[in-house]
């Protein structure tokens, strides 16, 4: 059995046969001993010691049935507890009515469990030991009281068998706690080491966008790669590709899954490029198509054909409207001019949340985006109609779009106009590709090779009623760029539904479930 395969198999089948064996231990604590084994054990012993090992075996199987669920998910503390439960669990059945055959199964699991330890890489919360031990401890004294009561009154308390199953119910929650992933994101220092990782190794054109201040990161033992991440619905959701060497890459990527396997967390990708999908798929990572990123060529793209006329026409018709556009360097705008197209944006959303996690920025604002470039269509009284801003992409001649935005009562075709400037703009200034929109879905809609994909085309077509995803695939294919596939990276065969979830949670497409702590 290959090591990914035993990783997934044994914990889940480790959980059944705990719980199985619990419920051995639970009904043979509760039927009569066979009559002559417990004659020779009354012998040796006396009565005592039966009557407290029944007590102590019915609490051990209630403990293996509510401590193996938690082995299903490969919590290291649980392996522990279970391995010491089930070694005790075999000694008592021996003491309370030398029954043999339970014991040998407690054993016998316990030794199938220490040969498996390696499966159960979760680790707990280092500080929930005192307040699980202390409800352990509780349900000890109730099981105490319990069999007290039951020595001196001849029958057994039902009230304390009950207690005894609700604290070790919530001393398991409690202690079998995942280590939490970091809440809070990194200071200055690490914020300074990954801008100089992306203005090295930042080629994609994804990679500018991790220097977002609401991104958590996580760096390779040598500091030499980081991905830049979010949590959502217990899965570590990677912005695009990994930044760093390309020898560094495979490395942080085992790091990061030992990071995140920790934790009782998946990972996923959002944004890979074909590329990296490739690399991952060494580490046991999947692939779905997510939709293409659109790349312009700036020498090439022309106004003139009959096939572009629309967009030229658009670009007239925002001219003759007394629009103009001028590319500016973020940082030169002043504190009034930054106002005003953040004021811009907000009437653009009409009242909708800021959007965007692995192919936007969060805002324009920061030493981060100082050397981005913002092109501004200015009406004929001066003010900004709509607005393009774009973020540089390290060791490339290319910028990738990071914001589009218009004033609701701008005309139509200002968009247009906008995306024509910028790309007169950036060609002067030596830039040879412009990354565009990202197309959602876009093969599945308009090329879908297989039934299963034209299938997936028609659940696209009703979710654009929602998130408008044809509609932003007809604006990019006026200008006929050039597609780049991305991909959605998941872990597990059925990984995929969790995955995108959680994407759509990060991206914020989806409003997040939030419960208090």
């Amino acid at each position: 059995m290959s090591h990914d395969v035993r990783a997934r198999v044994l914990p889940p089948l480790a959980a059944v046969l705990t719980v199985g064996v619990g419920l051995v231990n639970i009904l043979s604590s509760l039927t009569p001993d066979a009559g002559w084994r417990a004659g020779v054990l009354h012998a040796a012993v006396g009565h005592e010691v039966p009557t407290a090992a029944h007590a102590l075996a019915l609490q051990a199987g209630v403990g293996l049935v509510v401590v193996g669920m938690y082995l299903a998910r490969r919590h290291r503390r649980a392996w522990a507890v279970t391995v010491a439960i089930l070694v005790a669990a075999g000694a008592l059945n021996l003491l309370k009515g030398l029954d043999v055959e339970e014991a040998l199964a407690n054993w016998a699991l316990a030794a199938l469990l220490v040969s498996a330890r390696g499966a159960f890489p979760v680790r707990g919360d280092p500080s929930a030991w005192a307040r699980g031990a202390f409800l352990a401890a509780a349900a000890g004294g109730v099981v105490a009281l319990s069999v007290a009561a039951e020595e001196l009154f001849g029958r057994e308390v039902g009230h304390g068998r009950a207690w005894e199953v609700v604290l070790l119910v919530a001393a398991a929650w409690i202690v079998f706690r995942p280590l939490a992933a970091p809440r809070a994101l990194q200071g200055a220092a690490a914020r300074v080491l990954a801008r100089g990782i992306v203005e090295h190794h930042g080629g994609d054109t994804l990679s500018y966008f991790k220097l977002r201040a609401d991104q958590h990161y996580f760096f390779d033992s040598r500091q030499r790669a980081f991905v830049a991440y979010r949590v959502e619905a217990r899965t570590l959701v990677v912005a695009g590709d990994p930044v760093g060497p390309p020898t560094a890459l495979p490395g942080l990527l085992r790091e990061l899954l030992d990071f995140a396997s920790a934790r009782d967390l998946r990972v996923s990708v959002v944004g890979a490029s074909e590329r990296f999908a490739q690399t991952a798929q060494a580490a046991g990572l999947r692939s779905w198509y997510l939709g293409d990123e659109a790349i312009l060529d700036t020498a090439a793209f022309s106004l003139e054909g009959r096939r572009i006329r629309k967009v030229r026409q658009a670009v007239a018709r925002a001219e003759r409207a007394g629009y103009e556009a001028v590319a500016t360097p973020l940082g030169a705008l002043t504190d009034e001019q930054l106002a005003e197209l953040e004021a811009l944006a907000e009437r653009a959303r009409c009242g909708e949340p800021e959007r965007g996690f692995s192919m936007a920025l969060d805002g324009l604002r920061g030493e981060h985006v100082a050397d981005s470039l913002v092109v501004v269509a200015r009406g004929a009284d001066g003010r900004a109609g709509g607005f393009l801003h774009f973020v540089p992409c390290f060791g490339r001649d290319a910028m990738s779009l990071g914001f589009m935005r218009r004033d609701p009562d701008t005309p139509n075709g200002l968009m247009e106009f906008l995306v024509v400037r910028s790309i007169e703009a950036v060609a002067v200034r030596g830039v040879a590709e412009l990354s565009l929109n990202f197309a959602l879905f876009a093969r599945l809609m308009h090329s879908p090779e297989t039934r299963f994909e034209r299938l997936l085309g028609r659940i696209a077509r009703i979710a654009d009623r929602a998130f408008g995803i044809e509609s932003l695939y007809r604006f990019n294919a006026k200008f006929f760029p050039a597609w780049q596939p991305r991909y959605l990276l998941y872990q597990g065969a059925l990984g995929l539904p969790r995955a995108g979830l959680a994407t759509m949670w990060a991206e914020r497409q989806l409003p997040a479930l939030r419960f208090p702590r």
